[in-house]
């Protein structure tokens, strides 16, 4: 996506959640994972890249000992949508055996991504799994797993900003937005 293209798609799009909304929700999320996990000196693994807004946001409210890594894994690469295969890029890296574990993600769509890793965690030894996403989408269709930690509702669109991207562009932007028109 090019310069002017990526402004004309930010230009059209459709405000869903502000920077304030967004911000307060990563303070409520940090709350509920306080409280469920601050004891148990979890592994926190990050989710490449989208989750990476979220989880530095996120870490700044956890004020308890936790192990920090990350994971690459996608069904999507540089597509909109996704794909059968999820191709594993990347960690993690620290031994999991007998420990609990935190994913952070950045979306909660249709599931099967974030169930994959799961299970993939738990083959790897981890004691228990627990999951954080920024945002789950209201799809209105059975997911395979239910997100233990969930920031913000998103509408059933292409959603882009604070870590979801939209053909690679506006990860970084501190709102949410969605896409006018068809997806991407």
């Amino acid at each position: 996506m090019t310069h002017d293209d990526a402004r004309e798609v930010l230009r059209q799009a459709e405000l869903i959640h502000s920077a304030e909304a967004v911000q307060a929700a990563v303070v409520a999320v940090a709350q509920q994972i306080k409280a469920r996990l601050a004891k148990r000196n979890p592994v926190l693994l990050c989710v490449m890249s989208g989750a990476v807004p979220f989880t530095g946001h996120l870490m700044a409210h956890l004020d308890f000992p936790l192990d920090f890594d990350y994971l690459h894994a996608s069904r999507y690469g540089a597509n909109t949508t996704g794909h059968d295969k999820l191709t594993w890029r990347s960690g993690p890296w620290i031994d999991l055996k007998g420990r609990t574990v935190l994913v952070v993600d950045d979306i909660l769509d249709e599931g099967l991504t974030l169930a994959a890793i799961c299970e993939r965690l738990k083959q790897m030894g981890a004691a228990e799994v627990f999951t954080a996403v920024f945002a789950e989408k209201e799809t209105g269709r059975e997911k395979p797993l239910k997100a233990d930690f969930v920031g913000l509702s998103v509408p059933d669109k292409f959603v882009f900003g604070f870590g979801m991207d939209i053909c690679g562009a506006w990860r970084n932007l501190p709102a949410i937005y969605a896409k006018r028109g068809p997806a991407a």
